[in-house]
């Protein structure tokens, strides 16, 4: 009786830490989104951003919906200052 107890328990722990693993990676932003960003820069470090026409096209590039998340994450004070001159130029994009 006492192995079912601990079985089962162990099943519960395994299945309770599973699932908060997995809601912690849906958090990310887009602008940590190589996929998303590297358009946007020159270089692979993404450290030198394109020029205002090259950010534009790339911008227009985006879908609507991907414009609006990556300025929702710019509204974000943690995330604007570790991208600040991206999100200053998406800004002057608007959506």
């Amino acid at each position: 009786m006492k192995f079912k107890l601990l079985a089962l328990n162990a099943i519960a722990f395994t299945m309770l830490t599973g699932a908060a693993m997995a809601g912690s990676t849906t958090g990310t932003s887009a602008l940590d989104d190589p996929a998303k960003m590297t358009p946007f820069f020159t270089d692979a470090g993404m450290k030198t951003l394109r020029s205002e026409a090259d950010f534009k096209t790339a911008w227009m590039a985006m879908k609507p919906d991907e414009r609006t998340a990556v300025l929702k994450d710019c509204g974000d004070t943690t995330l604007n200052k570790s991208h600040a001159e991206f999100c200053a130029m998406a800004k002057k994009m608007g959506g």
